[in-house]
């Protein structure tokens, strides 16, 4: 994505959290009265991937894959200190601190409301959802807060180079640390399913069209088609499943409450840890803003994916990092808000 196709955010995107909720209700429902429908869809698998349902995670992510301009990166050099306060919180500090924040409030605060066995599934998909870093909506958050376009994209795509190396080994640590085992060649193959694929297909698709039809073509005609895929494609994964998760709603619903506090105390913290830090280090406001944007959501489609790999779609893990969907576009407009009315807390704007 580049300054020219930056926009800010749809009426569909903005009431993300109305349609999370309607798919969670029209799932549930599903599984419900009509339990005989995911019954055969979870039938449809191979090593123990959904078909269906990676499919339309497909769908999610490749569309954004195409939108990250990779030759951006040769850049990098010239005005490195708001990469480094990107990457250190992402990847050094974000994963720890969800972490710990889910493990304090699973375990210790909401002890004698979560069984112990759910509490580790719940941790496991807090720590899905704190070890991937947004890389596509943090576009409309970036444009939103007047962020500087180029930077953007530099820090997104170096991010999606990054988890190709670290989510696996962090995700494999934390959920070992939290006494959650998991095989290594399951978790490699998600991200290989669900980060490679999408990220090598996005590449070269946008290779091929920029190659034949131009870059112009490519950000106005081109990408314009795919603009409701990404969202279209999660919200059909919900309704799916929600439909598997139907039992595990009815009989907890309590439950979305408790996972959505620690996840929101985590994405504010977050936001504010880069917020302050660019601050302190005087960067501009529109290298600042997108860098607390980046850590703050998260690239909530590959941690639903790997958690449905690792966990199975009726897993409680699979419940929180759908949580984290359903209340990460409140909470990010929130966060948007408050950036712009702090601009003059920085220098140069």
């Amino acid at each position: 994505m580049t300054a020219k196709t930056a926009s800010g955010i749809s009426f569909f995107e903005k009431n993300l959290t109305l349609w999370v909720i309607l798919c969670m209700i029209g799932g549930v429902l599903i599984g419900k009265f009509l339990p005989a429908f995911p019954k055969a869809l979870a039938q449809l698998e191979y090593a123990k991937v959904s078909i269906p349902i990676a499919v339309l995670i497909w769908l999610m992510i490749y569309p954004m894959m195409m939108k990250v301009d990779f030759a951006s990166i040769k850049n990098v050099g010239k005005n490195p200190t708001g990469l480094y306060v990107t990457w250190v919180v992402n990847w050094l500090i974000k994963p720890f601190t969800m972490f710990a924040i889910a493990s304090f409030f699973f375990y210790v605060v909401f002890k004698a409301l979560i069984p112990p066995e759910i509490a580790k599934a719940y941790l496991a998909g807090a720590v899905l959802l704190g070890a991937a870093p947004c890389t596509a909506m943090v576009f409309v958050w970036s444009h939103l807060t007047k962020g500087n376009p180029a930077y953007t994209v530099v820090q997104v795509a170096t991010n999606d180079l990054i988890i190709l190396v670290a989510f696996t080994p962090i995700v494999a640590f934390l959920l070992g640390i939290g006494g959650i085992t998991i095989p290594w060649n399951t978790l490699l193959l998600s991200v290989f399913l669900f980060v490679v694929i999408p990220l090598a297909g996005g590449i070269f698709t946008r290779h091929q069209v920029i190659k034949k039809r131009g870059e112009d073509y490519f950000n106005q005609a081109f990408i314009p088609k795919f603009n409701n895929m990404t969202i279209g494609g999660l919200l059909l994964t919900l309704v799916l499943i929600f439909s598997f998760q139907g039992d595990t709603i009815l009989g907890n619903p309590l439950h979305i409450v408790l996972i959505a506090i620690p996840l929101i105390i985590q994405t504010v913290l977050i936001f504010f840890i880069a917020y302050l830090s660019s601050k302190k280090l005087r960067l501009n406001h529109d290298i600042a803003a997108p860098a607390g944007m980046i850590g703050a959501s998260n690239f909530f489609e590959l941690a639903v994916a790997v958690a449905i790999t690792l966990f199975g779609a009726s897993s409680p893990a699979v419940l929180a990092t759908i949580v984290g969907v359903l209340v990460e576009v409140p909470v990010m407009l929130a966060l948007v808000k408050f950036a712009n009315r702090t601009t003059d807390w920085f220098p140069n704007t």
